[in-house]
């Protein structure tokens, strides 16, 4: 039986897991295997990576682990910089080794990847987009994207995708409002993320009331980004999760819009591909084993 260290590391907590059992347990229903969590918050690197490695270790030896983090990340292989966090708005945390320590205090493989791309990863291979072409969007407090194609293997470039920094148009009753992006403004996150809609409307989109316009604008915005997507990717499933993805009645409002935005051309119906996450919450979790497994 092996034990995998899992991490879904955010901006404002860690969470923590253990999966334990066979490769065929692990493979055929991993939620079933999740035998201990744990959270703590996400404070300077040095606390919360000591204190994450104290958990592991009250728990023995571990086969590997598998972390969901976010970014953004060097994950070039080649480059003495792997399994760091790079430039990132979070306050200590640029160039912080996150792979490297790990592997220093618990003595085993690390993987690591984008908490999006893992929970991609995790998707595709047991969820919402099992066994399809799946691209995976969080919309919260940031929005970001991972793409795992029909092969079963996440997209890379030079790194892993920016989904949530590509350019918008702007919809014509938000024409004055200049974004949040500190790097780009009105791009996606600038404009659909959580904070922009406190910036507008001084409110969450879900505390907002019903009839309010807000929800009309920002699905409207990630309506055209999954046009956008779409023409680049094709993914066969586009699970849509975070935070503002639990407004009542978001979705329905974003798969009308991403389908006037697509105009019928794409192989996606977006009236059934565009879904919610099959595994929340524990896609991170799960994300995190599926990129220790794939290491094996």
């Amino acid at each position: 039986m092996a034990r995998y260290g899992l991490i879904e590391a955010g901006g404002t907590k860690f969470v923590l897991g253990l999966a334990e059992g066979s490769a065929a347990e692990l493979a055929a229903n991993p939620a079933a295997h999740i035998t201990a969590r744990h959270q703590i918050p996400t404070e300077t690197p040095a606390e919360t990576l000591g204190a994450a490695a104290v958990w592991f270790r009250q728990h023995g030896a571990l086969d590997g682990i598998g972390i969901a983090s976010f970014g953004p990340l060097c994950l070039d292989r080649a480059s003495p910089e792997w399994g760091h966090i790079t430039r990132t708005t979070k306050p200590h945390w640029s160039s912080t080794d996150v792979a490297g320590a790990f592997a220093a205090a618990l003595d085993c493989p690390v993987a690591i990847d984008t908490d999006v791309n893992a929970a991609a990863l995790a998707e595709a291979r047991w969820g919402a987009g099992k066994g399809q072409a799946t691209l995976y969007l969080t919309i919260g407090t940031g929005i970001g994207g991972g793409f795992v194609g029909a092969d079963g293997r996440l997209l890379h470039g030079l790194s892993h995708p920016e989904m949530g920094h590509i350019r918008m148009p702007r919809h014509r009753d938000d024409l004055g409002f200049a974004g949040v992006c500190p790097f780009h403004g009105d791009c996606l996150e600038g404009l659909a993320a959580g904070p922009s809609v406190t910036a507008r409307w001084g409110k969450s989109l879900s505390d907002l009331p019903a009839d309010h316009g807000a929800a009309d604008i920002i699905a409207w915005y990630l309506g055209q980004a999954i046009a956008s997507f779409q023409a680049v990717l094709e993914p066969a499933r586009i699970v849509l999760g975070g935070g503002v993805m639990g407004t009542p009645g978001l979705l329905d409002k974003v798969r009308a819009e991403a389908a006037k935005a697509g105009g019928g051309y794409f192989v996606g119906n977006p009236a059934e591909a565009v879904v919610l996450p099959a595994l929340w919450p524990d896609s991170g979790l799960l994300g995190a084993l599926a990129l220790i497994l794939g290491s094996d």
